[in-house]
C-alpha cells in the first residue's frame, strides 16, 4: 500500500512537470498565433456545422475522426495554410474527402482551432465565468429537477449566501470536478472547500457493524477511522458485507448528462443565492 502510494505521488510529481512545461509551451503557440478572437468565432460556427459531425463540436475527435486539438498539423500550421490545403485536397487514405467550399473559411477555423488549443494548454491561465445567456431560473430547475441537486443540497442550508462566497469558476469546478485533483496527491490543497469523507460499514458475520472514514477499500480488506479515531482493517469475505458512503458519487453520476448549458444555467441560479 505504502509503495502504491509512494507510486502515485511520483507520477503527480512527473504530471505536474509536464503540465507546467506544456503550460510555457502554450504561451509561446498563443503568441506566434496572434489569435483573432472574432475569427475564432465565425471559425467555431463554421466547424460546428460542417466538422463537428467526425471531429466533434469542440474539435477532440470521435470513433470517426481524430482529435484535432492534438493533431500535429493543425499545431504547425500558421494562418490556415495547411488547414485550407487539406480542406482543399482532403485525406483520401483516412477517408475525409475535400470541402473546397471551405477553403475562404480555412482562416477563421484556423483561429477557432488554434485557441482551442491555446485554451486547452494553457488551463490555469484563463477565467472561466457564468457564460453569456445564462438563465438563472432554468439553473433553478435544473437544481430542483433533473439535476437531483436538491436530494443533497438547500439553498436555503448548506448553499446559503454560496454566491457571496465563492466565484463562478470556483463553483463551476467543484460541481464539474468534484473529487481530488493531482495537486491533492502532491499534498497541496488549492480549493476552498474540502471533500467531504467517504464512510464504509462493514457488517460482520456476527451482525456487529464497524462504521467511520475509509481509509482503504480494497477487493480483500478494508480499512477504516472509526468516531473515536480508532484504526480498524477488515479482511473482506464471503460473510462480510461492505456499504460505502460518498458524497460526491451523486456529481459523477451527473457527469455524464450535464451539458454545458446546464452547468452555466447551474452557476448563474448558484450566484443568485446572495
Amino acid at each position: 500500500m505504502w509503495g502504491m502510494r509512494m507510486s502515485v505521488r511520483a507520477a503527480s510529481v512527473a504530471l505536474g512537470v509536464i503540465i507546467v512545461a506544456v503550460s510555457f509551451g502554450a504561451t509561446g503557440q498563443m503568441a506566434r498565433w496572434k489569435i483573432d478572437k472574432a475569427a475564432a468565432e465565425r471559425g467555431q460556427q463554421t466547424f460546428v456545422s460542417t466538422c463537428a459531425f467526425c471531429h466533434g463540436s469542440d474539435a477532440r475527435g470521435s470513433e470517426r475522426a481524430p482529435d484535432l486539438i492534438l493533431s500535429e498539423l493543425v499545431n504547425k500550421d500558421e494562418q490556415g495554410e495547411l488547414v485550407a490545403d487539406v480542406l482543399a485536397k482532403g485525406r483520401p487514405d483516412h477517408g475525409m474527402p475535400p470541402f473546397p467550399a471551405l477553403v475562404p473559411q480555412a482562416g477563421d477555423i484556423a483561429n477557432f482551432l488554434h485557441n482551442r488549443i491555446s485554451l486547452v494548454m494553457n488551463r490555469f491561465s484563463y477565467k472561466i465565468d457564468v457564460g453569456a445567456g445564462s438563465d438563472p431560473r432554468a439553473g433553478q430547475a435544473f437544481f430542483n429537477g433533473p439535476g437531483g441537486c436538491k436530494d443533497c443540497h438547500s439553498s436555503t442550508g448548506d448553499l446559503a449566501h454560496v454566491g457571496t462566497k465563492y466565484k463562478p469558476d470556483i463553483l463551476q469546478g467543484m460541481i464539474a470536478f468534484p473529487g481530488p485533483t493531482v495537486f491533492d496527491y502532491l499534498g497541496l490543497n488549492l480549493r476552498p472547500v474540502d471533500k467531504p469523507p467517504v464512510t464504509v460499514t462493514v457488517t460482520l458475520p456476527t451482525g456487529a457493524k464497524i462504521s467511520g472514514a475509509a481509509v482503504f477499500v480494497g477487493e480483500y480488506d478494508v480499512s477504516l477511522h472509526t468516531a473515536d479515531g480508532v484504526y480498524r482493517s477488515i479482511a473482506r469475505t464471503k460473510d462480510v458485507r461492505v456499504d460505502i458512503d460518498d458524497p460526491l458519487d451523486g456529481h459523477r453520476k451527473l457527469l455524464p448528462r450535464l451539458t454545458d448549458s446546464d452547468l452555466h444555467n447551474l452557476t448563474a441560479y448558484l450566484m443568485e443565492l446572495k
